[in-house]
């Protein structure tokens, strides 16, 4: 409860004093206490109104209990690609596919790796954007609604197979200098979803976490490439079962190199 107590009010004052499209945001990656995410993407201009952006990901994990390094265990490999659209200077709609391994770990001392180890999961997504300026700033309101389907090592099903899920997101952008070369970013995102199992069926609806993310980033106008750097905390559950996990995350993004 002291993270969120710390966290709620600097998004706030982000909130009110200011596009946070350019990081490429951590996955969730279950419980631990500490995590890293790396990422190398390309943002390239189809044409006046559409853009893609495709990255790979990396991402290591600390032991859920024991200790917090946050490069001790590989944990995930993402690949992605997504579509954007603008409609006009403030909607835009994407549509995006992605490919997700995952190691999976066992819950208990010493957290060795469990015996069906790796989960492959297949992701279909779009989403829809309003951003509002203010000043120099941008604040972006953002609905994205995921299909996922999950299977073992050799891609065959698994019990819980499947999953509709929803999020909700405000992000934030702060431009220190004229230029737009140097800024600060922040969101905030809660996520809701239904899960699918193969014995039992359809679950409930339920809220799942949120995630708040703060990032510094540069993009020199001297080279096509954009850095950033930055921390999200993910707050999983709810009531008296909230689990905390704190992320380090850096990626890079080269920009029309073709």
């Amino acid at each position: 409860m002291r993270t969120i107590k710390f966290i709620v009010p600097i998004l706030l004052t982000l909130l009110f004093v200011t596009d946070c499209n350019a990081q490429l945001s951590p996955p969730g990656l279950g419980t631990t206490q500490g995590a890293f995410w790396s990422a190398l993407g390309v943002r390239q201009k189809l044409d006046d109104k559409n853009t893609s952006v495709t990255y790979l990901g990396f991402g290591r994990i600390s032991d859920p209990e024991s200790d917090a390094d946050p490069f001790k265990k590989p944990s995930i490999l993402v690949l992605n690609e997504e579509i954007y659209h603008k409609l006009n200077t403030h909607l835009q709609y994407s549509y995006a596919v992605s490919y997700r391994r995952q190691d999976q770990y066992e819950s208990q001392a010493p957290y060795d790796l469990e015996p069906m180890a790796i989960q492959q999961e297949f992701r279909l997504y779009g989403r829809l954007s309003y951003t509002a300026m203010l000043g120099n700033a941008k604040w972006k309101t953002t609905y994205r609604q995921e299909v996922r389907k999950f299977f073992t090592p050799d891609f065959e099903n698994v019990e819980d197979d499947f999953q509709l899920r929803s999020r909700f997101k405000t992000q934030v952008s702060l431009p220190l200098d004229n230029d737009h070369e140097n800024s600060l970013l922040g969101s905030a995102e809660a996520l809701f979803s239904i899960s699918h199992d193969a014995a039992k069926g359809w679950g409930g609806y339920e809220y799942k976490e949120s995630r708040f993310c703060f990032y510094y980033s540069y993009a020199p106008d001297t080279l096509p490439v954009t850095f950033d750097i930055g921390y999200m905390n993910d707050l999983m559950g709810h009531g008296h079962h909230i689990k905390d996990a704190n992320y380090l995350a850096l990626d890079i993004i080269l920009e029309n190199p073709f």
